[in-house]
């Protein structure tokens, strides 16, 4: 089985956490406070789970997603990430990132703010666009009449694939929207943002399967 490596271990990554055990999957978390904060977590989780640095989990990662507020992205460490796939969940939120001016003028996008970070890392989207709850409420088994779909963006088709069958374990279809610039189309506030998942106050969430994120993907326009 894959090891996932997870930068930062908040709502999306304590879930995805929770996913890739159920799944057989290996994980190694970390964050920006220290290994001994995420005791509790690797407990619950058993065997399959240790906590680590930031660089650790990033060494030590087949896949490795980071989940950190958008403001800290120069914070993850790059040299351990060459060659790596690496699953960008991150969204902006100005309030709380502050105003950052390739985002405002749609010259970039979050997930290639984050490849240019990463020189040498292979950079997919993925994540960004679903409530943590419904993360965890609409995983289903391959072949399920209901299940949901994830859209991811890239440039590197192998490192997609990776991330599309680590979708699959965990419960997952996958809708490829293209190259990482094509993120934008996922990112806070379009059509595929969230809603098609459920509201927020419902934390069953409702299933959405590829052609219906297909269509809200396609939805999205530039403001």
């Amino acid at each position: 089985m894959t090891t996932i490596g997870l930068i930062g271990s908040g709502h999306i990554g304590g879930t995805l956490a929770r996913l890739a055990v159920a799944a057989g999957h290996d994980v190694v978390l970390s964050n920006s406070r220290g290994p001994e904060t995420l005791a509790e977590l690797v407990d619950e989780l058993g065997p399959k789970a240790r906590a680590g640095t930031p660089a650790e989990a990033a060494e030590a990662g087949d896949i490795v997603v980071v989940t950190v507020p958008l403001k800290a992205y120069r914070d993850v460490p790059a040299g351990p990430l060459a060659g790596k796939v690496v699953v960008d969940t991150n969204n902006y939120y100005p309030e709380r990132d502050g105003r950052i001016a390739e985002l405002e003028d749609g010259s970039t996008t979050t997930g290639e703010l984050l490849a240019r970070h990463l020189t040498d890392a292979l950079v997919v989207k993925g994540f960004n666009n679903i409530f943590f709850a419904h993360l965890a409420s609409l995983a289903r088994p391959a072949g399920a009449a209901d299940r949901t779909a994830l859209p991811v963006a890239g440039d590197d088709p192998a490192a997609k694939r990776a991330v599309a069958e680590f979708l699959d374990s965990i419960g997952f279809d996958t809708v490829d929207i293209g190259p990482l610039a094509e993120n934008w189309r996922t990112q806070r506030d379009t059509p595929v943002y969230v809603t098609p998942y459920g509201a927020f106050d419902d934390p069953s969430g409702t299933p959405a399967d590829a052609r219906t994120i297909r269509d809200a993907v396609a939805a999205a326009t530039r403001a």
